[in-house]
């Protein structure tokens, strides 16, 4: 007859220690430069002021996207969005500066890109 109870598992030989892992496709190595893992984290100025010109302009959209449409179809929207395109443009200016608003394009494509849906109006 067996006994009733469970039977003791076979001893087994301790596992030898581990390897450090390989390290995963594209992970950056020890010399390669690191770089942020938040893009918006970036400290590039440009970065940073092409970024606010594209929020910039697509709050206009969030806000008003019936006068967007419409300045669309009728080929106005420089003169509907004036008075927003101003108020953004001089709050551009206050974050990132009069010399870098004046030294690029970044609000004028951003304006195209988004507001004019890739169309060059500005």
């Amino acid at each position: 007859m067996r006994p009733m109870g469970p039977a003791a598992p076979p001893a087994m030989a301790p596992a030898p220690p581990a390897a450090a892992p390989a390290p995963f496709a594209g992970t950056p190595t020890p010399s390669a430069p690191k770089r942020p893992i938040n893009p918006f984290l970036s400290s590039d100025p440009g970065l940073k002021a092409k970024r606010l010109a594209r929020a910039l302009v697509s709050d206009m959209i969030a806000y008003l996207p019936q006068k967007r449409e419409e300045g669309l179809k009728a080929g106005t929207l420089k003169a509907l969005f004036r008075e927003e395109i101003k108020k953004s443009y001089e709050e551009y200016v206050d974050q990132i500066g009069k010399e870098m608003a004046e030294s690029t394009t970044h609000f004028q494509d951003a304006l195209n890109a988004i507001l004019a849906d890739g169309r060059k109006m500005f």
